[in-house]
């Protein structure tokens, strides 16, 4: 890891592949894994839609920032949600014991794995096309990412891999 840093964290777009990442990359490490989005849900007994719906999306951010800035937790991988990145707060909390990894696809990969962009609960402007939040978020990500790994067009054990790679880490 970097600066001996025992946690990994996924950031990147809704699609990215950090959930299904996250699962093969804490397998392959032997690291627990959290999926702060199911986080969310579970201490809301609610969906991510439902708190959008409800209460608006700077809400979901709200809560979100008070989800991520409260995980306490090492040799974990952790998959964030999209929106993590809106939160400085939050991101110094999670880059104190974790190496940031952005996961970088290109809107058009983006595209084609995600089929619910209105309903998926995204922490958005009502009126936001996909093409902002990509172009917002994607400045916000190279902000707060120690690595990058370019996830267009392979699948998630490749996107694994190159992850493992880039931590010089070998089976």
């Amino acid at each position: 890891m970097i600066n001996n840093k025992t946690n990994i964290v996924l950031i990147g777009m809704p699609g990215s592949g950090k959930s299904t990442v996250g699962v093969i990359l804490a397998k392959n490490l032997g690291m627990e894994f959290l999926d702060t989005d199911i986080l969310i849900q579970s201490e809301e007994d609610k969906t991510l839609q439902e708190i959008v719906n409800c209460h608006g999306h700077m809400q979901l951010r709200v809560i979100e920032e008070r989800v991520l800035t409260g995980i306490i937790c090492t040799n974990t991988v952790i998959a964030t949600g999209g929106s993590a990145a809106y939160s400085n707060k939050a991101m110094l909390h999670l880059s104190q014991d974790g190496s940031i990894v952005f996961l970088n696809a290109d809107l058009n990969t983006l595209r084609e794995r995600i089929h619910n962009y209105d309903t998926r609960g995204l922490a958005k402007r009502p009126d936001q096309s996909f093409q902002d939040l990509f172009d917002e978020r994607y400045l916000l990500y190279k902000k707060y990412m120690d690595i990058t790994v370019d996830c267009s067009g392979i699948d998630q054990e490749t996107t694994c891999n190159t992850i493992l790679n880039k931590f010089n880490i070998h089976d």
